[in-house]
């Protein structure tokens, strides 16, 4: 079952997007997951009281990245409510995101933790927190509407950083559906890939930074920098040193 991304309401705005998310509970599945997790716990976590809920995409409303990750963790986002957030993860992210200029600063621990995004927004391909890191392709399908909305309200995005393979098929499939790309075409995934969508539209490509490959060196630090370098020479951004509207 997938959801129709057609023209959106004119009374859309992000803060809708938050509440329907939130509230969601179309993947029974990943609901009872959710729940189950923030009920038991994990022994590190055990006084905290879990988000267990759909977890919304945050960031600037006037970002000009978009990065699109796989899906919460299960004690990351599905613990603190904030993708990429009380996690591994989130720890590497956010720290390369704040030396590229597009984090106020290196650490994600917790909603209300100071942390603003400038010239970013971070979404996700599933909402929920999946069962072993895999959603199932009918579940993607079911929150891509999601995804649809925040694509059409974030209207100066000229930049689409994609963490892992799954992200960039998911997003793939959404601007097929939207008509954006052509329904044949092919994009190729490799860390530190791009590919020229159009219009000033480019799709930046890195490996997801799981502890699997960052505890490898399959995604390093340097790594990272090097993609959101071309990000912000695309964008015209000069890192650390540009300052915007955040939220």
């Amino acid at each position: 079952m997938t959801f129709a991304v057609g023209d959106p309401s004119p009374r859309d705005s992000l803060a809708r997007v938050t509440r329907d998310v939130v509230a969601c509970e179309r993947c029974p599945r990943l609901r009872a997951w959710c729940r189950e997790v923030a009920r038991v716990k994990v022994r590190r976590f055990q006084e905290e009281e879990y988000w267990g809920r759909p977890v919304p995409g945050w960031g600037d409303p006037a970002a000009r990245l978009l990065i699109v990750g796989l899906a919460p963790a299960a004690h990351g986002g599905n613990r603190t409510g904030r993708i990429f957030t009380g996690d591994r993860s989130g720890d590497f992210l956010f720290a390369a995101l704040h030396r590229a200029g597009f984090a106020s600063q290196p650490t994600s621990v917790a909603r209300g933790d100071g942390l603003r995004l400038v010239d970013c927004y971070v979404a996700a391909a599933a909402r929920c927190a999946p069962p072993a890191n895999r959603p199932l392709p009918e579940e993607m399908g079911r929150c891509r509407e999601y995804l649809a909305r925040e694509w059409r309200l974030l209207r100066r995005v000229r930049a689409v950083l994609v963490l892992g393979k799954v992200s960039q098929d998911a997003l793939v499939a959404l601007l097929r559906a939207l008509g954006r790309v052509p329904a044949r075409a092919a994009f190729a995934f490799g860390h530190g890939l791009r590919h020229d969508l159009g219009h000033g539209l480019q799709l930046f490509a890195s490996f997801h930074p799981s502890q699997q490959n960052t505890f490898t060196g399959k995604l390093t630090a340097a790594g990272m920098d090097g993609v959101l370098t071309d990000i912000n020479r695309h964008l015209g951004r000069r890192g650390p040193k540009a300052t915007r509207r955040t939220s």
